[in-house]
């Protein structure tokens, strides 16, 4: 494995442990601000300020870094416009109303639905992202991972929650697909800061407009919300950096990580119970998914050079027997 590809996946694994973080910390901002969270709208208008804090910060970064922040043409505003109503407005709106009508195990379970879809398809989408059987493997042992995890309370019923929460899952792949094909010609800083920005207004409105309240102020509320937001930045940051040079169904495979981060931050800040049997095998799997997805090169090329070497000593005794 060659040194960019190791880094790159050690940057998505460090990601998924930012964004993993992040579903214990929303709750605790909840119970430190006493949002009611059984309220959708109170959730909308809690992303709208988190992602407009978020977008604003960034941008005022890349003016400090002197970044372009000219977006050439109707196409390239189009795209941010579109990337920040898809992976902000769309899918928090799914992911935090679904929430309040699915439990967390089940969400869990069908978040992973769409990377999952697309690992199989993958080469449908980009001539390069050839298919591969070990890939596929990767991806159904990092599935079988989160299936084990919730697998005491394994029972789903398609409802208007899981149809949100699937939603939401597919609304992952499909922002990732639009920046990977329409937004490789612009800085994925940039990227990051409209899309965040644009998608926090939105979110914003439609909070204050649906009555959104949120909470009390606290200083241990202000600190997990900078928290959230400083681990927000950085890794949609990233995010959209390694998206330009990188094999889609490789990252989705090593996104099934994302919910293994959740359950160990969350026995951290909220005291939940990990040590049970489901959370052992649920590792296991995961990571035999992730190095399956992540070696499947090195894999291929093995079986290649025992061909080569097969065919090499057929010649060499070919040449021997006519000499």
């Amino acid at each position: 494995m060659e040194k960019k590809e190791k880094r790159t996946i050690l940057l998505a694994l460090f990601i998924m442990l930012l964004w993993g973080s992040l579903f214990p910390c929303v709750k605790l901002a909840y119970k430190n601000f006493t949002i009611d969270s059984s309220n959708p709208a109170n959730l909308l208008l809690f992303a709208g300020v988190r992602f407009l804090i978020c977008g604003a910060i960034i941008l005022l970064f890349c003016c400090t870094r002197k970044k372009d922040l000219k977006l050439q043409g109707v196409r390239n505003w189009s795209t941010v416009c579109l990337i920040g109503l898809i992976s902000v407005v769309l899918h928090y709106s799914c992911t935090y109303i679904g929430l309040a009508k699915t439990d967390s195990s089940e969400t869990a379970l069908l978040k992973q639905l769409g990377a999952l879809i697309f690992i199989a398809f993958s080469f449908v989408f980009f001539k390069e992202d050839k298919f591969s059987i070990w890939k596929l493997m990767g991806a159904f042992l990092g599935f079988a991972g989160i299936v084990s995890l919730n697998f005491e309370s394994f029972s789903i019923e398609i409802g208007i929650g899981e149809v949100l929460i699937i939603i939401a899952s597919f609304c992952t792949v499909v922002s990732s697909l639009v920046t990977k094909k329409r937004a490789s010609n612009i800085d994925a800083v940039v990227v990051t800061g409209y899309s965040q920005l644009i998608g926090g207004i939105v979110l914003f409105v439609v909070g204050i407009c649906a009555g959104g309240n949120l909470g009390e102020f606290s200083w241990a509320g202000m600190g997990t919300f900078s928290y959230i937001c400083i681990a927000s930045i950085i890794s949609y940051c990233l995010w959209y950096g390694i998206l330009k040079n990188s094999h889609l169904s490789i990252l989705f495979i090593i996104k099934f990580t994302e919910p293994l981060f959740a359950c160990v931050f969350g026995a951290i800040l909220l005291g939940e119970n990990i040590f049970r049997w489901q959370y052992l095998i649920a590792s296991v799997f995961v990571l035999l998914g992730v190095l399956l997805g992540a070696t499947q090169k090195e894999i291929k090329n093995k079986k290649k050079g025992k061909k080569t070497d097969k065919v090499q000593q057929g010649l060499d005794l070919a040449n021997d027997v006519i000499n």
